[in-house]
């Protein structure tokens, strides 16, 4: 009787190991070791995240050899804000410039930029058609396809809303997530962004 007790327990012991193997396995493999979790009454980010701050500089300076010159015109953004821009084009003079109310934007979580073109000096331009370098190429398109080999997805590659001069990366969370208080790590690198 101890025999069939102690192989029982052998059995059990094999039984769970290989579940807690085979959970670990998971969680590695779907990538969740990349976030980390702060609760629903998390501090909103007061920075961009490390990887998005050194891909912006890259940005910059990567068109820069193109002869354009990247300005970030907006970055980390507080929920004030994003709500005082969700106004306009609704309850304040202009046009609209985001679906996003505060807590809605990436921007709110340091995981966005948007950038103009330096037209020439101190004139931005966010005329898409702009070809300041003379090459045949509308600079706008010049700069959004180095964003996305750096990882960024484009606002102008949306259906819906066109956002130009927007750039994220979202790092595989929805704004639901990052509401819960779901982060991605500080120490993540381009692979991970996605």
């Amino acid at each position: 009787m101890n025999l069939k007790i102690i192989k029982n327990l052998i059995t059990t012991i094999v039984i769970v190991s290989l579940f807690l193997a085979f959970i670990l396995f998971l969680y590695q493999f779907l990538g969740y070791d990349r976030y980390s979790f702060e609760g629903e009454d998390a501090s909103m980010p007061t920075e961009l995240h490390p990887l998005i701050a050194k891909k912006k500089e890259q940005l910059i300076k990567e068109a820069k050899n193109l002869e354009i010159t990247v300005v970030i015109t907006e970055s980390i953004r507080t929920i004030e804000r994003q709500d005082e821009l969700y106004t306009l084009g609704r309850t304040k003079e202009g046009n609209i410039v985001t679906y996003a109310k505060g807590g809605e934007s990436y921007h709110n979580y340091g995981l966005a930029i948007d950038f103009a073109i330096m037209k020439h000096k101190d004139e931005l331009t966010w005329d898409i058609n702009y070809d300041g370098n003379e090459n045949g190429s509308s600079d706008w398109f010049e700069v959004a396809d180095i964003a996305k080999e750096l990882g960024f997805e484009w606002g102008g590659d949306w259906s819906k809303f066109k956002d130009y001069p927007h750039l994220q990366m979202t790092f595989d969370l929805s704004i639901k997530q990052l509401q819960r208080g779901i982060r991605p790590k500080e120490d993540l690198d381009h692979h991970d962004a996605r």
